[in-house]
């Protein structure tokens, strides 16, 4: 009689575990196809190959090379958004290190995730020339883009912003910057410092608040109230 201790059998995945584990299997092995080849030289059928699946299990789970990318594109977004609001939460306010870290994160995205940063222009310039894109990639972004939207609300209601202030338009000017500086950072890496997003933050935030404030100045010439939603604005960039 064996005296090995048997190891417990393995539950069996459920249907919907299963084509989860499809599916991130096929989206990691199109990470890696895409890194190794770029959008264009890669194909469906290595990237099923790559994941251990044939093309049919490919398609029932995606509709092609785009959904596959866009996909990809989307979790990024949505990763680089929960890393902020991490941020926020994590510091205090009034002591201006939510904003310097949020300046090493944009310097981490530029100078180290240097692999799906091509990748990105690829696509971009592939759904301009195929217009038909641009709207499937605007849907596929838009759980990210609503993430941050979310976020920038959040903090709009803890300053009583007006509605004349809307968050999706503050989400639009946060992330072009952001994206903005990323590429000009790997152009010119000089010209972005890592503390630059964060002023910028502060920059854009001190307009907010300067807006919410009441009219009329105080006898030292500048608005008190205006003053403290300065300060709120900075602590939470």
């Amino acid at each position: 009689m064996s005296t090995e201790q048997e190891e417990p059998a393995r539950p069996r995945l459920t249907r919907a575990e299963a084509k989860a584990r499809t599916r991130r299997l096929l989206l990691d092995a199109a990470a890696r196809v895409f890194a190794r080849k770029g959008f264009a030289g890669a194909s469906v059928e290595e990237i099923a190959e790559s994941a251990g699946f044939s093309i049919g299990a490919l398609y029932s789970n995606f509709s092609g090379k785009e959904a596959l990318f866009l996909e990809l594109m989307a979790e990024r977004g949505m990763g680089r958004v929960a890393e902020a609001a991490q941020t926020l939460d994590r510091h205090e306010a009034g002591t201006g290190e939510a904003a310097a870290e949020l300046g090493r994160l944009l310097v981490h995205v530029a100078d180290k995730d240097t692999d799906f940063a091509p990748l990105q222009a690829e696509f971009w310039l592939y759904a301009v020339r195929n217009p038909h894109v641009l709207d499937t990639m605007a849907t596929a972004l838009r759980e990210p883009r609503q993430a941050l939207e979310g976020l920038i609300g959040t903090w709009l209601v803890e300053q009583g912003a007006p509605t004349e202030v809307p968050a999706d338009s503050v989400a639009t000017v946060v992330a072009a910057l952001f994206h903005g500086l990323v590429r000009l950072r790997r152009v010119d890496p000089d010209s972005v410092p890592e503390e630059l997003f964060g002023q910028a933050l502060r920059w854009l935030f001190r307009g907010i608040g300067a807006d919410l404030a009441p009219d009329g100045p105080t006898e030292t010439g500048t608005d008190r109230s205006t003053d403290r939603n300065v300060n709120r604005a900075t602590d939470r960039a």
